[in-house]
């Protein structure tokens, strides 16, 4: 008896002596549940709001040190809606990785939690076509990684709810004019909307087929040069555009399923007749119209059914059915004022076709010019080719002046379809004069008109003063060949992924179908994507960061669920092309901007 005494005598002072050391180090009392020592309640404050800092200074661009943030400040949080925010909003910042930047990826051995939410990202990247085995893989991962907080609760997007939801069958209805003065556009999204469903070709790297394509890699650069004589052998030979192969993203690959597509021509029936029959034959997602004035009246209808709708609107009202894709001329103005941004240009001149449709180019290039943070644009129109071959044979130059554009936000109504586009109100500009020297023209013009429009510039200024020179792919047509690419040195132009040269096989297969006609391969490359889109639908309406590697462009959706497209930049380069790697800018962050006419 007395031996036990003195036992638990003996214990309790070892115990008191262990607490007093505890104190004198400075350490605190684990609490009942054996969870970590206590922090005062001001440095887990401090703490949290330091992470916070590092969250908010990236203003939304993705890169490990959010994460690892995001992932350091999860355990200080006390609140389960705070937990499941922390878990969201990581798992957002993970998707909003290109592939680009998550094959660079490089963590350390001891990241665990880290290699975790990775190894989640791909298993959705891997399963995300199929619920059922998305959800078995997810549920695989969360016995992999038991300590990972998503193991304990799911993002939202990932719980089995919300994947079942994603997973609902669609019956896809293709509204387009297959009759009628737009049949040859509405045809060439068909073929590409099922072209893609029943599968892309797969792309070849350089290295694949050497026969067919040398390339030749400028060791001071990043840029893939290829050679300008190295094409595949297309069924019709492509002179314009030899592609810049290994800069350029690779397009993702697509959905591919034998469901039965409901093809409705709408040049033959009204919207109001191919609605009704659509639902009576169980459509569910509505893919087009085209045509602007289309797209209006099916709008107004306000049927139930999902829609992407092919075109855009003028300050559409939110919708939450209805997301809207086109090839907007506008969205490839705002890609250049972000590209001759980034190159640290400050101040630009455009050059436009005279009227309605090169004014409504030049102010979204001015928005999105000064939301980038410029100032003023200055904007000169240009006659036809007739007109400048005049210029040119007096000897006149085209001086780098022009008059300031007016960016306000009263868009006009036009439609656009490829390079088609209808007349409308003209906007107003105010005269000025340049506030510095031009250092970028950005130039909107024809492939014959842009062979005049270089050696004017050239004609009327300095070799010393000369700005760079940007194109839109207006100018990107078949036909021209190596003197063209000699002439236009050092100019940088863009275009979509698949006439860039992205998937090799499948630009040869286009290129066959549409006999090298460029603006018929764009929307054979939109209805590709509208077919991608079609299968993903759920996730563009509900995920602000979706981006898809398209074939009419790097995809991302900005508000009323309208789709931005980010064009691939190349440049002219001693009678060869070199691609410009992207950089990719998340349409989230483009929130509050206007939708444009297209």
């Amino acid at each position: 008896m007395l031996s036990s005494i003195f036992v638990r005598i003996k214990t309790g002072l070892v115990c008191s002596a262990m607490l007093a050391v505890m104190i004198i180090a400075g350490c605190s009392v684990p609490d009942q549940q054996g969870q970590q020592p206590l922090q005062t309640q001001d440095k887990v404050s401090t703490e949290i709001a330091r992470y916070q800092s590092i969250i908010d200074a990236a203003n939304g661009e993705p890169s490990l040190d959010v994460i690892r943030a995001y992932i350091a400040q999860e355990p200080l949080l006390k609140d389960n809606a705070a937990h499941q925010k922390n878990i969201d909003d990581t798992w957002q910042m993970l998707t909003r990785l290109s592939p680009q930047n998550r094959s660079g990826l490089v963590i350390n051995a001891d990241e665990n939690i880290l290699q975790g939410w990775l190894d989640l990202l791909s298993t959705y990247q891997d399963n995300k076509q199929d619920s059922d085995k998305l959800q078995a893989a997810v549920r695989d991962w969360k016995i992999r990684y038991p300590q990972n907080p998503a193991a304990q609760s799911l993002p939202t997007q990932l719980q089995p709810a919300a994947i079942q939801s994603q997973g609902t069958d669609i019956r896809i209805a293709l509204f387009l004019p297959l009759s009628g003065q737009a049949k040859v556009f509405g045809e060439a999204i068909r073929q590409g909307f099922l072209d893609a469903q029943a599968g892309l070709p797969t792309p070849l790297l350089p290295t694949e087929n050497p026969a067919n394509l040398s390339t030749a890699t400028n060791d001071n650069t990043s840029d893939a040069v290829v050679s300008a004589d190295a094409l595949p052998n297309a069924a019709v030979p492509i002179e314009s555009t030899p592609p810049a192969v290994q800069s350029t993203p690779v397009i993702a690959n697509v959905p591919v399923n034998t469901q039965q597509v409901k093809i409705y021509d709408t040049a033959s029936q009204s919207l109001e007749n191919l609605l009704i029959q659509a639902e009576q034959d169980g459509v569910n997602l509505i893919v087009g119209p085209l045509l602007k004035p289309d797209v209006v009246k099916l709008v107004q209808m306000n049927t139930p059914l999902n829609m992407l709708v092919l075109n855009e609107l003028d300050n559409a009202q939110p919708r939450p059915n209805i997301c809207y894709f086109s090839l907007s001329p506008e969205d490839e103005a705002k890609n250049a004022a972000e590209h001759i941004w980034q190159q640290q240009k400050q101040n630009p001149l455009i050059l436009v076709p005279r009227g309605t449709f090169g004014d409504r180019i030049a102010k979204a290039f001015a928005q999105e010019w000064q939301k980038q943070g410029g100032h003023t644009v200055l904007q000169q129109t240009l006659g036809s080719s007739a007109e400048l071959k005049q210029l040119i044979n007096r000897g006149t130059g085209i001086r780098l002046t022009g008059t300031a554009i007016s960016a306000t936000n009263n868009q006009p109504v036009s439609t656009t379809i490829g390079d088609l586009d209808i007349p409308q109100i003209n906007t107003d500009a105010v005269p000025t004069s340049a506030g510095g020297s031009v250092d970028a023209v950005y130039i909107v013009s024809t492939l014959d008109e842009l062979t005049l429009i270089k050696p004017m510039i050239d004609m009327a200024i300095s070799s010393r003063n000369k700005p760079a020179l940007y194109a839109s792919s207006r100018s990107n047509q078949a036909g021209a060949g190596p003197d063209f690419r000699l002439e236009m040195e050092g100019m940088q132009f863009s275009d979509i992924p698949l006439i860039a040269g992205a998937n090799l096989p499948l630009m040869q297969q286009a290129a066959g179908k549409f006999a090298n006609d460029y603006s018929l391969m764009r929307l054979y490359a939109m209805g590709i994507d509208a077919w991608s889109l079609a299968n993903q639908f759920s996730q563009v309406q509900l995920q602000s960061d979706f981006h898809l590697n398209g074939a009419s462009g790097m995809l991302s959706v900005q508000e009323n669920c309208a789709i931005f497209r980010q064009l691939q930049w190349m440049q002219y380069h001693q009678g060869q092309i070199t691609t410009i790697p992207y950089r990719f800018q998340d349409a989230s962050r483009r929130q509050g901007s206007e939708s444009p006419g297209a």
